[in-house]
């Protein structure tokens, strides 16, 4: 396969489903706490096609990757209905921090399925083409969901921590963030695009989210190392 097509593959297909799992883990909150509005709607299915968002899931992010860059995206946001809720403000925070939660989750079981993996080619030399693509995936998987979740816990909107974050603030303060809510696109171009050009020290992904990611895939790595087999020291993450 031409290296580009492979590196575009295993970026493009974990990053859809990062993307479906998070967006879908948001739709099931919701329900749980009183929202149908995603379930009725046909959202909460696992088929990319109904979360997919051409630019936002596959050209952008595998521009950004084959660039060498932070790779970031999003889906079609699945719609919540604030006010069917049972207790809007708290469950709000509920719903936000699902999709977060779950992309952590999703890393850790790659990490555990790298180690299964490794731990069944001990003392092989030789890799099928296949398996390899699996693995270059999984590894993948691991950084996008990582990546993803940290980067939705930023408390500005129109992150999943500004929803975090208004449930746990008083109300004068939440009502600030509804005021800035509708701003999100500036505010995304401003930390994001802007100010890395302007003031280069104050880039926000590596000053806010390369710590705590690099901080979980070290972990993650421990992970995959311990199921494979191997002493704890051996992987010391990415």
């Amino acid at each position: 396969m031409n290296s580009a097509l492979y590196d575009a593959a295993t970026i493009i297909l974990p990053m859809i489903f990062a993307i479906v799992f998070h967006e879908v883990a948001h739709g099931l909150m919701a329900r749980r706490l009183g929202d149908p509005t995603a379930s009725v709607m046909g959202r909460l299915s696992l088929n990319p096609l109904r979360h997919v968002d051409l630019f936002g899931t596959i050209i952008l992010p595998g521009a950004l990757h084959l660039a060498g860059l932070p790779v970031f995206g999003w889906a079609k946001p699945v719609p919540v209905d604030y006010n069917r809720l049972r207790n809007p403000k708290r469950d709000m925070a509920f719903v936000g921090a699902a999709g977060p939660a779950t992309n952590f989750i999703l890393a850790t079981v790659s990490a555990i399925a790298i180690g299964l993996i490794a731990r069944g080619l001990s003392g092989q030399s030789h890799i099928a083409p296949a398996l390899a693509f699996v693995l270059d995936n999984l590894q993948n998987f691991i950084l996008i969901n990582v990546f993803l979740g940290v980067f939705n816990l930023l408390p500005l909107p129109p992150f999943d921590g500004s929803r975090i974050l208004r449930g746990i603030l008083p109300w004068p303060l939440a009502r600030w963030l509804d005021r800035i809510e509708p701003y999100g696109i500036l505010v995304f171009l401003t930390l994001f695009v802007i100010l890395p050009q302007v003031v280069p020290s104050l880039h926000v992904v590596d000053n806010l989210i390369g710590p705590p990611s690099s901080w979980m895939l070290a972990h993650l790595g421990r992970l995959a190392a311990a199921v494979a087999g191997a002493p704890m020291t051996a992987a010391n993450g990415g």
